[in-house]
């Protein structure tokens, strides 16, 4: 399958961004402009069971004209942070010792899930811009004794289905530097009633964004790279 063919059933798939016929103007217009491949680490404040958590995650995809982004990622939550973030999300669990008493053990949850995201920008000046984020994900969710992860254990596994829309505000002070927000919502589809842990919420993201290669750009202007894949541009 080409690559054409792909974007264009991607977008169809996260559905219609305004009406039809808008929509494929604006696809069409992307695809006669170049692509570049985007990398990212990223790090989102999301409220937990009641707690102020953090979820990591990495990303790579397609960027075309910093105004449509694809691609595919993985992500966790944060087993360890900052004192003022609690990243640890307990559950006591009861169960019965060896001399027939109940005892009380605390687990930790964990979960982990690939993600399949699309981000287009609606609106766009020099410096301002906002997008829609959009992101699905299928994953796990357990509990387990260790605070580090521990993938290889006979702790239960829930599955974990994730829908995540949202919308972005960034600015550029420069054509390689800016700063940005994102504010979504997750929705979780779970099995709440056995986890007992509410995973629909706020995610709030706080971010800074500096671009490498639009640096790369303006430094070195008549450099073959520059040429091929620059200019950089607002």
């Amino acid at each position: 399958m080409s690559l054409k063919k792909l974007v264009f059933i991607s977008l169809i798939l996260f559905g219609s961004l305004s009406s039809k016929a808008q929509l494929l103007d604006t696809l069409r217009d992307f695809l006669k402009h170049k692509y570049s491949i985007a990398v990212r680490l990223e790090s989102r404040n999301s409220i937990i069971a009641n707690e102020l958590t953090s979820i990591s995650g990495v990303r790579i995809g397609l960027t075309f004209k910093r105004k449509l982004r694809l691609g595919a990622g993985f992500s966790w939550l944060k087993t360890d942070g900052h004192s003022w973030l609690k990243t640890n999300v307990t559950k006591d669990f009861y169960v019965q010792g060896t001399d027939g008493k109940t005892e009380t053990v605390k687990k930790y949850l964990k979960f982990v899930y690939t993600c399949y995201y699309l981000d287009f920008v609606f609106y766009k000046t020099q410096h301002w811009q906002l997008s829609v984020p959009i992101q699905i994900g299928t994953g796990f969710l357990w509990f387990q004794e260790k605070k580090k992860y521990a993938f290889r254990n006979n702790e239960k596994k829930y599955l974990l289905f994730l829908y995540e829309p949202g919308i972005t505000l960034q600015y550029k002070a420069f054509k390689w530097l800016g700063v940005g927000a994102d504010v979504t919502y997750r929705f979780a589809l779970q099995n709440r009633k056995e986890t007992g842990v509410q995973l629909s919420n706020l995610s709030l993201t706080f971010k800074a964004l500096f671009y490498f290669d639009y640096l790369f750009y303006e430094l070195f202007p008549k450099n073959e790279i520059t040429k091929l894949y620059g200019p950089a541009y607002w």
